[in-house]
């Protein structure tokens, strides 16, 4: 699946393309190409324009009309002409394969989605052999259905029968339909194989978490880069990798973790985004088992992302999908330390907004109802970390004690315990 991948060493040039509709006003818009340049720079390539398209909804044919890709094919020859190539154009959105054969079309250059993008990010990430089977699992999926864009350059000619032949007629097969059809045979062969050996893997992941005992299971979710790797490695005294890219982390994490002499599970898992490709989530259900057995998740949030809120709901819903809906969940506002507000003129009378908010305001909106459910910290600089830790105790004692009532005097009670006296050098 190497034609997925961009390579990093061409430090590739693309412009993004968004629609604006009713339901997703400028603002929004802005935002998620701003989300889908993190995806382009993390995939190393650097973005040079952005286009917008005022609709109802994606144009069914060319996903923003022929007037906006007349200017978008307009702004990439003039560039070509001033020898600043563009390599792509990258669309927000999902296309389908006739948007994708008509856009290429028109434009006569490498055309990428929101999910190719995720796609490519996920290949290069990818380290173990778990990991890439899954991710090789989700570009068949992704590709089977736009499989005809691939040979519309092979003209279908007409054959053996004569020339009336009909719906029912036999021969009229051209060349590019029979590779068409042996490709998918072929595709779908590779797929029922790699299912296997998801299976396989499954199976052997299974036994690895019934091995590991009965101790109390904690797993980290989130949206991407909230900083769950860090927390990670904080709590685990482990070496996680973390970058301040997309999709850091693919495959599951697991550390035996003790905090005061209370050892449980902790792992870090995929994060989310917005607009995650359904066969990425279909193919990537292995690895979020470990969401799915645990007793207790962490749900981290950037707390300095300016539509961190809308990001929660992301991560909500994608866990409603998982059927983890349910499950007992801690909330951790993280990254503190770069949490900024624009502070209101004393003779602004309009209502706050979450930007004129600091962050002792913040805490008094809706998260105030969360009560005990919520910590703010930041895993960079510590702060707030004995507070964490005392909550995570709390929790995992609970459901320790639950499970296992007779070891009640083994672990003090929450309000027992002093973690300030501790070095923050030992956690």
């Amino acid at each position: 699946m190497k034609e997925f991948i961009i390579s990093q060493a061409q430090a590739e040039t693309a412009v993004l393309v968004a629609i604006v509709t009713s339901r997703q006003d400028e603002r929004k818009t802005a935002e998620y190409l701003d989300e889908l340049e993190f995806l382009a720079e993390t995939a190393g390539v650097r973005t040079v324009k952005r286009f917008t398209q005022r609709a109802e909804g994606p144009n069914t044919t060319t996903y923003v009309g022929s007037g906006k890709l007349a200017e978008i094919r307009a702004y990439i020859e003039a560039e070509a002409e001033a020898e600043r190539e563009v390599g792509m154009v990258i669309f927000d959105d999902e296309l389908s394969a006739r948007q994708l054969r008509n856009i290429e079309k028109e434009l006569k250059i490498k055309i990428l989605d929101r999910t190719t993008l995720i796609l490519d990010i996920f290949a290069m990430r990818a380290q173990t052999a778990n990991a890439k089977t899954q991710v090789e699992l989700a570009q068949y999926r992704y590709m089977l259905p736009r499989l005809s864009r691939l040979w519309t350059h092979l003209e279908r000619q007409g054959g053996g029968s004569g020339s009336g032949g009909g719906k029912g007629s036999v021969g009229l097969r051209g060349p590019g339909e029979t590779q068409l059809e042996m490709d998918r045979r072929i595709i779908l062969n590779r797929m029922s194989l790699l299912k296997k050996r998801l299976a396989e893997i499954d199976k052997q992941k299974t036994t690895q978490r019934q091995n590991r005992g009965r101790l109390i299971r904690v797993a980290l979710v989130g949206y991407t880069n909230v900083g769950k790797s860090t927390i990670m490695n904080l709590m685990a005294k482990s070496e996680v990798f973390a970058e301040n890219k997309l999709f850091a982390t693919l495959d599951t994490t697991v550390r035996k973790v003790t905090v005061q002499n209370l050892p449980f599970l902790l792992s870090d898992t995929v994060g989310f985004i917005r607009k995650l490709p359904t066969d990425l989530v279909e193919s990537f259900k292995s690895t979020l088992d470990e969401v799915r057995e645990a007793d207790l998740l962490i749900h981290v949030v950037d707390v300095s992302h300016p539509d961190f809120e809308e990001q929660i709901t992301v991560v909500d819903k994608t866990l409603a999908e998982l059927g983890c809906a349910d499950k007992p969940t801690m909330m951790v506002f993280n990254k503190v330390d770069a949490y900024s507000f624009v502070e209101k003129d004393e003779f602004d009378l309009t209502p706050s907004t979450k930007e004129n908010m600091t962050m002792d305001e913040l805490k008094q909106t809706w998260i105030a109802k969360l009560g005990n459910d919520c910590v703010f910290m930041s895993a960079l600089t510590k702060e707030g970390i004995d507070d964490f830790r005392l909550q995570l105790y709390q929790r995992v004692r609970q459901l320790h004690v639950q499970r296992f009532p007779y070891n009640d005097f083994l672990y003090p009670l929450a309000e027992d315990l002093d973690f300030g006296s501790e070095s923050l050098e030992n956690i």
